[in-house]
């Protein structure tokens, strides 16, 4: 059943577009908060430039002016992966990265900042439905690949009868737009800035553009060569094992796969909890997924050694993520550049474990687009490429190579590091900073050579493995017993201090030292990675629980010394935290 805001989003009438003619821009209200100094519009394009006198379309994109007195001339200009993310959102972000250049932030045209914008809610909603119980219950993952295509099928004729011509939305017209956009603001030449797909279109950009390009960062470089569809199941399989957890993994996707676990899921389209039947295929494909980002590459160790040894209660963060991903992206966007420039150049030569490949194609079997025409760019600019060390979608393995084929390339592996590596490491950041200053030197040793992971590394048994602590992020209502054994140990270690009462102070005083132990070890890993609460608590926090026992040990004895009602009490909260401590944390 689509529900309302579905309906409502898929019913929607599409703005209006400008009557303006192609090649000019519109200034417009900056669609999300944006630094001093940034103003935002649209750069009016044809929908199709290889069909003239077709219908004009709008790409957005943000400009952030430097106010610094050294300011450079030319700017570094941005665009987000995908396809179908957004790009203005980084925008001051980016800003502080290049405070003596201004920014551009550049959308892809329909995505969610551009005019019209390409959602297809329909998808996401079929690859949500092959999770929930009723619908696995019926049948096999085939069933569901089926039900993604027809969806597709649904959300490809909404849009057409929106008057979207599909064969648009392509990388070859959208690094089209960002060379134009160059001109129309008036930059003799900038700097550009891609990640992930946009690696491809900013490659493109540079090769279309090479007077207007004074140098290239390719971060998690994707490049045309790359069968990434073929490639998916080993890219996972690459990094686990590189992680050191290929065994337990393997035995994580047999055991579930053999017998599905049932987890609860939050529906992001529906706002909204429902059951899943995750099969380790499932799993495997929303690992895939979640190692992109560098804190849960940190955690994998202990995740994945944690479900391999019957974990399932750490599924729910891991299936949560997946709500994310799915309102991440404009999927119309997405399929269309898939189905144009990625799908028709894989094999499939077998049925991916991975359900988001078997998707995928199936979208692209029910749209039927043409296959682009490979454009092989070989950009001459400058280039710095980066690629995370743990990367499970443009790995080392392959974008190590295409940048050797670069005529003017160097690359950087991150260690530690998933994808997009510039978001979550500093190095990664100075290494980028100092290429876009003077991308002739050569940057050997300045900036060092990045060593250090940008989080920690988390290994089985520096973690114990407890679904309370995500349950507590979610709703801090459980964490009610630890509060209150904290304050009334604080009451009694002050009360009973003040009135000569050393053994009731001396419980007071054990119970305020476990929950500050155990607050600060908590408190200590969030600083260091928060995801890692999504695993469980610091291994150092199990010894601690015996200060808390003897804590209501010793509540317990001054009790039967001297009755009253306050030791009672502390008698109570005591046990109920053991019981809460004992039963639900550990």
């Amino acid at each position: 059943m689509i529900t309302r805001v579905l309906l409502a989003f898929v019913l929607l009438t599409p703005p209006a577009l400008a009557d303006q003619a192609p090649g000019t821009v519109e200034q417009a209200p900056c669609p999300v908060v944006m630094p001093a100094r940034t103003t935002c519009g649209f750069l009016v394009v044809p929908e199709r430039r290889d069909a003239p006198g077709g219908r004009s379309i709008k790409v957005g994109y943000a400009v952030h002016a430097s106010a610094a007195r050294d300011r450079k001339s030319d700017p570094v200009v941005y665009m987000s992966g995908g396809p179908g993310s957004a790009s203005m959102q980084l925008t001051g972000f980016l800003s502080q990265m290049f405070p003596d250049r201004d920014v551009v932030a550049v959308e892809q045209r329909g995505s969610k900042y551009s005019e019209p914008t390409l959602g297809c809610p329909e998808t996401a909603e079929a690859m949500l439905n092959r999770l929930r119980e009723p619908s696995a219950e019926v049948g096999t993952e085939e069933v569901g690949t089926e039900e993604v295509g027809t969806a597709a099928a649904r959300c490809a004729e909404r849009l057409r009868q929106q008057g979207v011509d599909l064969r648009g939305y392509n990388t070859k017209e959208i690094a089209a737009d960002v060379a134009e956009l160059r001109g129309t603001l008036g930059y003799a030449a900038w700097n550009l800035f891609g990640v992930s797909y946009s690696t491809r279109v900013m490659a493109d950009v540079a090769a279309a553009d090479p007077a207007g390009t004074r140098s290239l960062v390719l971060d998690s470089y994707l490049p045309e060569s790359v069968s990434w569809y073929d490639d998916a199941d080993r890219n996972l399989a690459g990094t686990v094992a590189a992680l050191g957890v290929g065994d337990r993994f393997e035995a994580m996707v047999r055991r579930l796969d053999a017998a599905p676990a049932r987890a609860p899921v939050t529906d992001p389209l529906r706002g909204e909890v429902f059951t899943a039947r995750l099969t380790g295929g499932d799993v495997a494909t929303i690992l895939a997924e979640a190692l992109q980002e560098s804190d849960v590459t940190a955690v994998a160790p202990a995740m994945i050694d944690a479900l391999g040894g019957g974990g399932d209660e750490l599924l729910r963060p891991l299936a949560d993520a997946v709500g994310g991903a799915l309102v991440s992206h404009e999927f119309g966007l997405y399929h269309a550049v898939q189905c144009q420039d990625e799908v028709p150049f894989n094999k499939f030569p077998t049925k991916s474990r991975l359900f988001t490949v078997n998707g995928d194609k199936a979208v692209c079997d029910a749209w039927k687009l043409p296959r682009s025409k490979p454009v092989n760019a070989l950009p001459k600019a400058p280039a710095l490429v980066l690629g995370g060390q743990y990367d499970p979608t443009t790995p080392p393995r392959t974008s190590r190579p295409a940048a050797a084929k670069l005529p003017d390339a160097r690359f950087v592996e991150i260690p530690g590091a998933g994808h997009a590596v510039f978001l979550a490491d500093a190095c990664a950041r100075r290494h980028i900073v100092a290429f876009v200053e003077n991308p002739a030197a050569d940057l050997k040793g300045n900036p060092a050579p990045c060593t250090t992971p940008p989080y920690p590394r988390l290994n089985p048994g520096d973690l114990h493995v407890s679904a309370a602590p995500y349950r507590i992020s979610l709703s801090p209502w459980p964490a009610v017993p630890f509060a209150l054994f904290a304050l009334v140990s604080l009451v009694q270690l002050v009360g009973y201090a003040w009135r000569g009462r050393a053994v009731a102070a001396f419980a007071g005083l054990a119970g305020v030292a476990f929950t500050g132990l155990a607050g600060s070890a908590v408190w200590n890993l969030i600083g260091r990675n928060e995801s890692a609460l999504a695993v469980g608590l610091p291994a150092s926090v199990v010894p601690y629980t015996w200060v808390a026992a003897g804590s209501a040990a010793l509540t317990l004895t001054a009790l039967v010394i001297k009755r009253e009602w306050q030791l009672l009490i502390a008698a109570v909260t005591a046990a109920v935290f053991l019981v809460w401590w004992f039963a639900w944390v550990l």
